[in-house]
């Protein structure tokens, strides 16, 4: 699998922590991961690895956002928008491997596919002044 897929992948999983209590997620997780079929140990691990990193450092991506959000706190963000930007936050801040650049355009064409007319521009407004 391709780092774009696997990126949309993890994606949707962090969608689901939106809807779902941390008791569930665990079984949600192995639910989509069941649903993928026949994908490799290496990337479902990566995929369980990615979230579970993304969601142990909530409080802190979170912080880090609402900092740099303009009149737009996390809470009032929708929650593709949020999700994207908590992924590309994410990669940008804590993962070495994804250039920040990378990074950032992976989470505005996610923005393209799953949000509204606006999420690419306000996804990209928020990433780079993090960046």
């Amino acid at each position: 699998m391709g780092r774009r897929e696997l990126r949309e992948h993890i994606f949707r999983l962090l969608f689901r922590t939106e809807f779902h209590s941390e008791a569930e997620m665990t079984e949600q997780e192995g639910f989509y991961l069941n649903d993928l079929g026949e994908i490799s140990d290496e990337d479902r691990t990566y995929i369980q690895g990615k979230v579970d990193a993304i969601r142990g450092k909530k409080a802190d991506l979170d912080a880090q956002i609402d900092g740099v959000a303009d009149k737009w706190k996390t809470e009032r963000m929708t929650k593709v928008d949020l999700t994207v930007i908590r992924l590309a936050a994410y990669e940008i801040l804590y993962d070495e491997e994804v250039p920040t650049g990378v990074a950032i355009n992976e989470a505005v064409e996610l923005a393209k596919r799953y949000g509204t007319a606006q999420s690419p521009s306000f996804v990209n407004a928020i990433l780079a002044k993090l960046a």
